[in-house]
This record gives C-alpha cells, structure tokens and sequence, in this order.
C-alpha cells in the first residue's frame, strides 16, 4: 500500500541529494496542483493512483470487515438451510429486502466479491512497482556523502594523527563488521543498513495476497460435513454417509478423500467436586481407521483439537452422547424393533431428547398395521423422586432413567417431506392414554418395560447403554496456506515496524595544519535517538583505532572547507539562537564543541550550522578533549570517546 505520510524533514533532505533519498520505496505523492491531463488515459492514471493509495486499501479492508457481519448474524445458505428458511417465515418484512440484498449468501454476492477482488487488484498495484524498485536498491550501492556533513541530524567530529587512508580502511572494516553495505565514493565512506525494514514491508503485502488467495479457495473448494457415531459403528467417506453436507461451488463430489473408520470406544472422564463439577477431563474417541479401499487397519486415538488427518482430510470429534437400547413388542409378544436409540444432549451434564420411532411390523390388537412413536428423555444420573425436574445431575452414567411418552397412528414418513429423525411429528398421530385421560408416559429405570394400554405391546429399556461421538470431516484446501501467510504477516509487520532503515558517512580530510579531521554522521528513515545512540557506537569503537590527536596550533583551522555550492537559490542560514554565529572567536564554548572527540555537533538546524573551528580547542595542552561544561577540563582527560547527541527536535 502506498506510504502517504510526509516527511518533517523532507526540505532538509531533498537539500541533501541522493544521500537523504531512496530510504523507502513508497511511491511519492502528487502535488495536490498535480491534476492528471485530460482524457480516458488521464483518468485511468488518477484512479489507478487512487486505488493503489493506503487510504483507499484501508476503506476497502473496513468495508470487508464491516460486509463480514451480517455473514456472521444472518443465517447463510449453504451453512444450515433450517435456519435460513425458519428466519423467512419469522420475519416477513425482511427476509425479501434481505434477499435481494444478498445477505442470505454474503460471502458469494456481488458487493462483497467486488470488495474482495478491489482489495486484491489494490494490494497487487501497490506491490509490483515497490518490489523492482526494491530490487534495484538492493543491486545499487550507498550514495556518496553530502558535501557538509554538519547537515544531518547526527554528526560528530574529532582530529587525529592518522592519515585519511588508514580512518578510510579502519572505517571500511568496521562497518562491514557491523553488516553495513558500504563502501569508498567521493572522498569518504559510505554505508547503509535495515535493508529488511522495507523487504518486510513487501512481505507484509505479499502475506495479505496469499491470504486473500488462500481464503477464496478455501470457500470455492471446501467441504464439510458431519456424522454421527455410536459404538462398534464405523463411517465411510461417501456423500451418502453424511448426516449434512455442504461444499463450496467448486467442489467436485470425486475429490472426496477415499478411507473409513470405525469407532471402537468412547472414553470420558469428569470432574466429581469443585465449581468444575461434571467439566469433562478425558474425551477420547478410539477408532480404527484405513486409507484407500482397502488399505491396512490403522489404530488412532481422536480428541478435541487433536483430529484424525487423512491426505489433507480432517476429522475432528465434536460431540458426545448416549444412546439407550429400547426393544419395542406388539400385544402378542412379537419384537418389532430392537435398536440402540441416539439421544442429543440439552445441558452440559448429559440430559438428553429424542425419538423412538417404530416405522414397519407393528400390528395393532386388530391387526391392523400401524406406526408407533414415543418422546424420549434420558439423564444418566438421575437426583432422585421428588427432587425437583427430571434433569440429570452428573455426566457420567450413574443413575441413568429413560422417560417415555406414548403415541400412535402416521409418523408421515412417507409424505416426501423430510423428518429430523430426533423430533417427532405427532399432527397425525394419536396419544396413548392412562386411565385418567391424559397422556400416557412412564419413566424406566434400566430392566424396566413400559406396558402400553389395551394390551397394545411394551416397550423395554434394556440394559445395555451405548455412547456415541459426532465427528466433522473437513477438506480445506488452502488452510495451510493461509496459517503461512498469516505467519508471514506477522514477521513482516514487525520488521517494517521495528527495524530502522539509516545510512552512515564516514570522511577524513588533512586540515590546514596538516592534522586529519574525522567526520561522522548517520540519518535515519524517520527520527529515532537511535541513529544517533548507533552513531556514538561506531564513533567510539573508529575513535580507538584512530584516536585524538596532541594538540596543534590554535591558529590553524583543522577541519577542511567544504566545497562552495552552487547558488540553489535559497536564502542565507539564519543564525543560532542568541542572534550570532557560534564560532571558537566569539563563542569558547563552540571551539571546545567542535574540537572535542567526546562531543557532539548538534545544531537546532543541521542544514544551518557552520564547519567546525579548532581554534583554542586544546585547553590542558595534551591533544586531550574538552569535558562537559561545569568540570575541571584538567581532571577529566582520560576518556577520549566520542559522543553523538541527536538534533534539537529528534526522539529522545
């Protein structure tokens, strides 16, 4: 994305040449007078340029974020069916503006595709440009230092005995020995570093785009469905398996992941005491599962967060529950259904509904064929007679009863119109009724039989009780690519945030008194104390190899005239604050300044400040630096470090 922050410090820098340019690769802003020339090409320019901009690719990124909510509070298409169609018959007055609006399938409409393949063409535009440029950044070499150093918002000087090609090549190996790039250009030394600030930048942007990518095959090529499980059953991958199915447009029912499994056992645990009483502590699933047709049996235990991948397919165990085995017999004895019943849980500690439902071979006491149906509520630990509602107490399976309310007549399965199979219809169905008239229901410990009146049959809760798990099997392409752009992101982020792109100028010149004057001076992206507190490191270190020198005489002037300017056209620097120009003439304190290898240039305008004077800057005689204002110079000469102190206005 575009970089439209301007610089504070951009008038000083364009005065500096190609040294203060190209620290970024963000494309340069327009002037606002600027205006793209007539005509269907002039246009296509000014809104490429708009499209590419960060403030453009931020509005898109909100209008994503913000077309993303109803997706999540509307029901959708292709996720659950019922909820869409039970939200149209409830609210009559929006589910029409609602569908013509496409918040029934937010994530396949047209505006939010249009915002999504925006964002995308924004990202690629913005990309393409800064990587050549980057590129070519990376084959170039650090520009040549600004004819006045003093410039820069962190400078230091000092004067030693060694020649201007020995501080070049001390200079030269410890900034390679830093992993600065640098090199010999225009009579100094140049070097630069953070070169990953901006190739993190890029991969930032790259990330987004692998994302973006990512997340729509994701959608296009997914599927996903559930099943559920009860012990000793097993599962095979084909769409007829499924209890639900949903896939994304692009899926091919052939893309299928071919392998089965079976589920062995249930296996959880609970907590007995505590405010945590019946959070679940152990909730495996065992299963025995091939790849392929008829691959080898494989053993593999499946829990939460830890699935059962197959080939990039994975299953995942979702849910947890119990499924009683009823026997249901006609008036003459005759068992017409035996089957373990699947109950879905309504609480966390178990307690469970559902359906028992006797489609064929039932006959009523005149021969008659005829369908039962019964409601059934299960707990598999029941409190106890009157202590309160039926409802259990603990997860595991204790003190399980099964309740049982009769009925009779047509199921309607047979009315094309698809049934839940845990829900029973009872429109055309009739009660079942005690001797007081009411409906006749029965709650059964495990052993008992439920007898239906007039001698219509029984029903038996057996004492066998089975578990059952619900799995999700999932196939996203794309998932992988999408945790590693997110990664990339990140690492991305944080090296455009906290890696400093800056440049370093080293330049060593013989004075008019014949004694080399050293010269450094670093300038940073943006204004960091770091660039000046890095600085001060390198000083120090090219300080010891170079160290300063005995004192020479106060008339010579050390440190060497820069070349004269051309005339840019600009007005004369102003002076510093207190109206005059500090030099070792009028000002001693600006003497000892600029000859002092432990202190630091720092004028309130670097573009202003005049060349350092040597004039009297020895005052102990010995070539030793001055000491900070305030101390005795004679007391405080053994420590010849140089010190950088940033420009007035800079980061402390």
């Amino acid at each position: 994305m575009s970089d439209t922050k301007t610089n504070p410090r951009g008038d000083e820098r364009s005065d500096l040449g190609e040294a203060g340019a190209q620290l970024s690769t963000a494309p340069q802003e327009e002037s606002a007078t600027a205006v793209p020339a007539l005509g269907v090409l002039g246009w296509f320019r000014w809104f490429w340029r708009q499209l590419t901009s960060m403030r453009v690719a931020l509005l898109l990124l909100l209008l994503l974020s913000l077309g993303a909510i109803p997706g999540s509070l509307i029901p959708q298409q292709g996720t659950d069916e019922l909820k869409v169609q039970d939200f149209k018959d409830t609210h009559t007055t929006l589910a029409p503006l609602y569908e013509k609006l496409g918040l029934f399938h937010v994530y396949s409409s047209v505006w939010f595709s249009a915002i999504y393949i925006l964002l995308f063409v924004s990202l690629i535009g913005c990309i393409v440009p800064r990587t050549w440029q980057f590129v070519g950044q990376l084959r170039g070499r650090p520009p040549a230092a600004p004819k006045r150093l003093t410039r820069l918002p962190a400078y230091t000087t000092w004067r030693t005995d060694a020649t201007p090609e020995q501080v070049d090549e001390a200079a030269l190996a410890l900034l390679k020995r830093r992993r600065f790039r640098s090199h010999r250009v225009g009579g100094a030394v140049s070097a630069e570093k953070g070169y990953l600030r901006e190739a993190g930048n890029l991969i930032f942007h790259v990330a987004l785009i692998v994302m973006l990518i990512a997340f729509a095959a994701g959608q296009l090529f997914k599927s996903e469905g559930g099943k559920l499980i009860m012990e000793g059953d097993g599962f095979s991958n084909t769409l007829t398996q499924y209890d639900d199915f949903k896939s994304g447009n692009l899926f091919d029912i052939a893309d299928l992941e071919p392998f089965s499994f079976r589920l062995d056992r249930f296996e959880g645990s609970y907590e007995v005491t505590g405010p945590q009483r019946g959070t679940a502590r152990t909730f495996k699933a065992h299963v025995t599962y091939s790849e392929g047709a008829d691959g080898p049996e494989k053993k593999k235990v499946v829990e939460v967060n830890k699935p059962l991948e197959i080939n990039g397919t994975k299953v995942y165990l979702v849910g947890h529950g119990y499924a009683p085995k009823v026997t249901v017999r006609d008036g003459r004895g005759k068992v017409v259904y035996s089957a373990s019943v699947p109950l879905l849980p309504i609480d966390s500690m178990g307690t469970a509904t559902g359906a028992v439902k006797v489609l064929d071979g039932y006959r009523d006491k005149d021969g008659k064929p005829e369908q039962l149906g019964f409601n059934a509520f299960f707990v598999p630990t029941f409190a106890g007679d009157g202590m309160g509602q039926m409802f259990s107490q603990f997860p595991a399976p204790i003190n399980p009863r099964l309740a049982l309310s009769a009925y009779h007549g047509s199921l309607g399965v047979d009315s094309g119109v698809p049934q839940n199979v845990y829900q029973l219809d009872t429109r055309k169905m009739q009660k079942f009724k005690d001797a007081n008239g009411e409906l006749f229901k029965k709650r059964l410990k495990i052993g008992e039989t439920m007898k239906l009146p007039n001698g219509a049959g029984s029903i038996t809760f057996e004492k066998e009780l089975k578990q059952w798990a619900s799995f999700q099997i999932s196939q996203e392409p794309g998932s992988g690519w999408a945790l590693g752009g997110a990664v990339a992101a990140i690492a991305g982020l944080a090296g455009s945030l906290f890696i400093q792109r800056r440049r370093v100028w080293v330049r060593a010149a013989r004075g008019a008194d014949g004694v080399t004057v050293v010269e450094m001076a670093g300038l940073g992206r943006s204004e960091s104390a770091k660039v000046a507190e890095e600085l001060a490191a390198l000083a120090a270190e090219l300080h010891d190899r170079a160290p300063s020198s005995p004192d020479a005489p106060a008339e010579a002037d050390a440190t060497p005239e820069p070349e004269p300017e051309a005339d840019s056209g600009q007005a004369p620097a102003p002076a510093p604050e207190g109206g005059t120009e500090r030099t070792a003439a009028t000002d001693p304190a600006a003497a000892t300044d600029t000859t002092d290898p432990a202190a630091a240039t720092a004028a309130p305008d670097p573009a202003d400040a005049p060349a350092p004077a040597a004039k009297g800057s020895a005052p102990s005689g010995k070539g030793a630096p001055a000491p900070p204002s305030g101390k005795d110079p004679a007391s405080e000469t053994t420590d010849p470090t140089p010190d950088v102190v940033p420009a007035e206005g800079a980061e402390k």
